[in-house]
């Protein structure tokens, strides 16, 4: 079972956690078997749910123990690959049709969070999308021109227009609007807790050791203490933990990243509308606020998988967050309470893992990498049940399952 995080996280303390559901001790079968129970699979299970399918969701740890825990609840359309790069990388329509999809997927969690009968802290945000360098400004523009051209609402801020809104100045920036931030944990919690209203049931602390596939198009699985589950359709939701995947996604890449988060803050009056806040720098710098008044700041990502165990070193790059935002805003006088580090997939081509395995048929994957997760996550439940509840094919097959079928 891969690590997947280190240090003292936020979302933990901000919510109290659900009692947990038991392991897997009978033989069972279903329509659907979902393996994960972080932001990807219970995402899905929601939506499966919903529509009527018997659901089952297996997770080895506990919900919403890996990844979701240490996710920044950043939701934004706009992708770690700038739409203008997507076009040259995919074409123009493609790329246009992604973005397109990521925006309605943050509107589609806006309308879920919004009819929760919990508060996952969900909150409409402008981003501020500020060049690092003068180096960067060309891009910048066209970065505006091509959200422009695709109907996005935009704007291209100079550095007196950054000054008059801010306590910094940069080159330029684009503020995107229809943002939003979120609690993941809240959310996931919510989320669980009504697809298990609507049938769902969730078995914990239960490992899949091995995948069967059966005659008359269904699979089987085997959990590690000998219980199986029979199903229909499998959607693996395993996010960051690859080993779970057999070693299919060779064009994938895991990395870590580091987070703070500091002390309420009593003053927030210079962080105009508490913006999302981001740059064209890569690595590059995150940040936003939380309802509590506290600063979420992240960053200083690293090419190394496994977590960082040193606290010195942890302690050390929390500075270094702190000293970055300090430099913006100087007025803040913030200390960190909660620091951590964490692992996170990237894709060589920016985009996330969606779609049917080409070589087993009723077999599909939802995984979120690289930026933006939490809205693929919901592009890819959405994607996945339309595959399976209305037969329609991919509606963006670039970004299915594009490595598979080479490595069969």
């Amino acid at each position: 079972m891969k690590e997947l995080h280190t240090g003292r996280m936020y979302w933990p303390e901000t919510v109290r956690k659900p009692m947990l559901n038991d392991p897997l001790t009978d033989n069972i079968s279903a329509q659907i078997a979902i393996l994960g129970g972080g932001m990807s699979g219970v995402t899905c299970a929601h939506a499966f749910a919903e529509a009527g399918f018997e659901t089952v969701l297996i997770e080895q740890r506990s919900i919403a123990d890996g990844s979701t825990s240490s996710n920044t609840g950043l939701l934004q359309f706009s992708s770690d690959i700038m739409l203008c790069e997507l076009k040259e990388q995919i074409g123009e329509a493609p790329a246009e049709r992604f973005y397109g999809s990521s925006k309605e997927a943050l509107d589609r969690i806006a309308q879920l969070a919004s009819r929760l009968p919990v508060d996952v802290e969900f909150k409409r945000r402008s981003s501020l999308y500020f060049a690092s360098s003068e180096q960067d400004l060309p891009k910048l523009r066209r970065e505006y021109e091509a959200l422009l051209h695709c109907g996005f609402d935009v704007e291209y801020w100079s550095a007196e227009e950054i000054g008059r809104h801010f306590p910094f100045r940069k080159p330029g920036a684009l503020v995107t609007h229809a943002d939003a931030e979120i609690n993941p944990l809240k959310f996931v919690f919510a989320m669980a807790d009504e697809a298990t209203a609507n049938g769902l049931r969730i078995f914990e602390q239960t490992e899949v050791v091995r995948h069967e596939t059966l005659t008359g198009a269904r699979h089987r699985l085997h959990a590690s203490n000998g219980c199986t589950i029979d199903a229909e359709y499998v959607v693996y939701a395993v996010g960051y933990e690859p080993e779970a995947l057999r070693g299919k996604l060779r064009k994938a890449d895991l990395n870590r990243s580091y987070v703070i988060v500091t002390d309420g803050q009593s003053d927030l009056s210079s962080w105009h509308n508490r913006f999302l806040i981001w740059e064209t720098a890569r690595p590059y710098l995150y940040m936003r606020t939380t309802l509590d008044n506290r600063i979420i700041i992240g960053g200083l990502d690293e090419d190394q998988e496994q977590p960082v165990h040193s606290s010195r070193k942890l302690a050390d790059k929390g500075e270094q967050l702190l000293a970055r935002f300090s430099s913006l805003f100087p007025g803040i006088r913030a200390e960190i309470d909660f620091a951590w580090n964490a692992t996170f997939g990237e894709s060589l081509d920016h985009l996330p893992f969606i779609g049917e395995d080409p070589a087993c048929p009723g077999v599909y994957y939802n995984l979120g990498y690289g930026g933006n997760g939490s809205v693929c996550c919901m592009l890819g439940a959405q994607i996945i049940l339309g595959m399976i509840k209305d037969k329609t094919p991919h509606p963006l097959p670039f970004i299915g399952m594009r490595d598979f079928a080479e490595q069969r």
